[in-house]
């Protein structure tokens, strides 16, 4: 069974596994939007992170969020996990997006065209890969589709992913770049 902290966690790894984008985007502040599924195992343990973020008393919520938006981490409705991200001028002229910095991963673009990037990853801890693409509707806004096997609990799962980021301003406020790896 999944655990919702593990989901989060699984959620923006993959997210943070993405390659270098496939045009330029603007530096700053990204909100980067993902929400995974496609298996019952994973929706059911979503639902239930849901259902017990709801039941919590207001002052308990409020202090979870409180703790989760420190790290630039929300949890929306429907499922989706939302994270605050600062691309640095750096980034922004390598194309990179921001890379985990933990978690053993590798990725890879197989290909671009027009406004479309195919990518694949690999993660070693925890295990996990996929592949995915990213359609570009301008320097300030995208969309993600990813398909990702993990294992859990000694099992290969099956995960879907939507994902969308959208820049929110040039000045990334309190949240800090991830660091660039290096190359």
């Amino acid at each position: 069974m999944f655990k919702p902290t593990s989901l989060i966690t699984l959620a923006l790894m993959a997210s943070a596994a993405s390659p270098a984008f496939a045009q330029s985007m603007l530096p700053g502040l990204w909100s980067i939007e993902n929400k995974m599924g496609g298996n019952p195992e994973l929706d059911q343990a979503m639902a239930q992170m849901q259902k017990q973020l709801a039941a919590m008393p207001p002052a308990q919520r409020k202090q979870m969020e409180a703790m989760m938006g420190k790290s630039g981490i929300s949890v929306g409705s429907g499922g989706a996990v939302a994270v605050k991200v600062c691309v640095t001028p750096e980034m922004a002229a390598r194309q990179q997006m921001p890379t985990q910095t933990q978690g053993d991963c590798t990725s890879k673009i197989d290909s671009r065209s027009g406004n479309t990037l195919k990518f694949s990853f690999t993660c070693t801890n925890p295990v996990s890969s996929g592949e995915g693409t990213y359609v570009f509707e301008s320097d300030k806004a995208y969309t993600m589709k990813m398909v990702m096997k993990s294992q859990e609990g000694g099992k290969m799962q099956n995960t879907t992913m939507d994902g969308k980021g959208q820049w929110l301003s040039g000045d990334c406020g309190s949240v800090k770049p991830i660091a660039l790896p290096t190359q």
